[in-house]
């Protein structure tokens, strides 16, 4: 919000630019993500093992039940969508991911799959503060929403004896095993709110200094040709939908290029 939308024609449309790269990411990430979670108790242990396991239920049932809505609400699946339902499910068991067993795992999946899939698919379209985000990688959706979601299901399912074996606090529970777990579940909404108010306030006042000293976003003229084109380079050298050449915007194949340009258009025309 601080920095503003990007440009009409960007969010107009914008797809992927290459989805078997989004999968070879996806997975390297999944498999990251195991590591992450499963290395929490700093030892191979007990609590260790249940992350790496709940990690891949959750993550799995979580990739299924945003498919399955996909299927049910839209007609067909949709790769993408079932990368987001992965992602949801790997923010939502980390918080709990050595404390819960199997069974809460897999309901924290189908919420992980479902939940954050209602915000992005039905409320962001008809919520009109959401409307003014530009969330391009809908990343409120799939790690806040389902990162708060995550925190509040741990203070539910948090298992006492896991919970004994990762950290000794007397009488550490969720709120279904009774005693003062009701607490943890209160505690975890009360924390995670309080984490949400910080980054905020917090995210707030260092764009206000940063704007002090730089313009948080380009001038609009700028932005049509593209903040990496304003540098003289591109990440992606693709013109396309009837956009033609233009080597004010892209560059110019004159003498004038870099050493570094020539080497590598020689070394292509060798190739």
């Amino acid at each position: 919000m601080q920095v503003g939308p990007r440009s009409k024609a960007d969010r107009e449309r914008f797809p992927p630019n290459n989805v078997l790269l989004v999968l070879a990411g996806a997975g390297l990430l999944w498999m990251g993500w195991a590591g992450f979670n499963g290395g929490d108790p700093y030892s191979a242990n007990i609590d260790s093992s249940m992350a790496v396991l709940n990690t891949n239920i959750c993550a799995a049932t979580s990739l299924l039940v945003w498919t399955w809505l996909d299927v049910i609400f839209f007609d067909k699946p949709s790769v993408i969508g079932a990368v987001q339902g992965m992602i949801t499910g790997l923010v939502c068991i980390t918080p709990g991911a050595g404390l819960v067993q199997g069974w809460a795992a897999i309901v924290m999946g189908i919420l992980s799959g479902s939940v954050p899939w209602f915000t992005m698919m039905i409320v962001h379209k008809k919520w009109w503060l959401l409307q003014t985000i530009d969330d391009t990688l809908g990343v409120f959706h799939t790690h806040a929403v389902a990162g708060f979601l995550g925190g509040i299901l741990t203070g539910l399912f948090a298992e006492p004896v896991l919970c004994s074996l990762f950290l000794p606090v007397t009488n550490s529970r969720g709120g279904v095993y009774g005693g003062v777990g009701g607490m943890q579940f209160l505690k975890q909404i009360v924390g995670g709110g309080f984490i949400i108010g910080w980054n905020i306030v917090v995210t707030s006042i260092i764009c206000v200094l940063i704007s002090f000293v730089i313009p948080l976003r380009m001038p609009e003229e700028q932005l049509l040709i593209g903040d990496d084109a304003v540098h003289g380079e591109e990440a992606y050298a693709l013109w396309g939908d009837g956009e033609k050449y233009d080597s004010t915007k892209h560059g110019s194949a004159s003498d004038e290029q870099t050493p570094q340009h020539k080497a590598a258009i020689g070394a292509t025309q060798v190739v």
